[in-house]
């Protein structure tokens, strides 16, 4: 078989089998078809059964010199071994060329973190005279009040919503549903805005489930999130250089600081490990040492 054989077959497992997104699937055939024409550019042209390490570490070598950083090469390095871990479960291989292939160890990037002040003082800025001041307050205190991604926060669905019991159900990553509590704050602004601006709104067809819209009827693009919250930290005079997902780091962070369990904080950021979720809990020193002295016996 073809490399372009083996290359849809591996598409339909990432497919089926895997549930992957769409997204996350053209990553994975975007870096086994970089290796590919890699070996054609060197008029190698092995076919997948005679690729050797050898072939894979000059491969490496060569996107290093194109400039990549660590961060995409460890991606593109993690798309192929998928790949060859595919073909070996198809029984393709007998021996997988990946397993001695080495990565330099990439060192964990903390997110800025943002203070229970800082937060209030943002959203605080927002202008409660406009309707997009309380669409947008309604949006940065679900951001924060549940920790989401902004993709998850842009894609809400009104039936999703149960307020009620304090809950709202999110699709996250792979389309994978988890329900998340939401607070009393978040739900107050939410039912203003629902009440008061989003019922005087036409949404578009097809969006008409769709929480938060643009005064055209469309759902907000990500890029619109982020440039709200820019501005919200140019009004505070806010220096540090912050995002959506510095809401969602500072969810967790503060969960942690109050004591919070980290299996739950997985459960509500919907991390599929927990080795993930410990990125998010950043702590300074500081609260680490105060914690120790506070609960340690041979400290009190």
């Amino acid at each position: 078989m073809s490399w372009v054989s083996y290359i849809k077959g591996f598409k339909s497992y990432l497919q089926l089998e895997k549930s992957l997104s769409g997204n996350s699937i053209e990553a994975y055939l975007r870096d086994v078809e970089k290796l590919v024409r890699y070996l054609d550019m060197k008029e190698l042209k092995p076919s997948v059964e005679e690729v050797r390490l050898a072939h894979l570490e000059d491969f490496i070598k060569w996107i290093a010199e194109m400039g990549m950083d660590a961060h995409s090469q460890a991606r593109i390095i993690s798309g192929i071994r998928a790949f060859y871990k595919y073909l070996l479960m198809e029984d393709v291989l007998s021996v997988n060329p990946t397993e001695l292939l080495l990565t330099s160890k990439l060192a964990r990037k903390l997110p800025d973190t943002l203070s229970i002040e800082e937060i209030n003082a943002l959203i605080g800025s927002l202008d409660q005279s406009t309707p997009e001041g309380v669409r947008n307050k309604a949006m940065l205190e679900t951001l924060y009040g549940c920790g989401l991604r902004v993709s998850e926060l842009v894609g809400l669905k009104i039936s999703d919503m149960f307020l009620d019991v304090e809950f709202i159900k999110v699709i996250g990553k792979g389309n994978k549903e988890r329900l998340v509590p939401i607070g009393s704050e978040a739900i107050k602004y939410i039912r203003l805005y629902q009440d008061n601006i989003r019922v005087h709104i036409t949404p578009k067809k097809g969006e008409e489930d769709i929480l938060f819209l643009n005064k055209r009827g469309s759902r907000l693009s990500r890029v619109m999130v982020f440039y709200i919250i820019k501005d919200c930290a140019a009004a505070i005079g806010l220096k540090k250089t912050i995002s959506p997902h510095t809401f969602r780091h500072s969810f967790a962070t503060h969960l942690i600081e109050g004591g919070a369990d980290l299996r739950a904080i997985q459960e509500m950021l919907g991390h599929a490990s927990i080795t993930t979720t410990e990125i998010y809990t950043h702590l300074d020193r500081d609260f680490l040492r105060s914690t120790v002295m506070q609960y340690h016996p041979r400290y009190k």
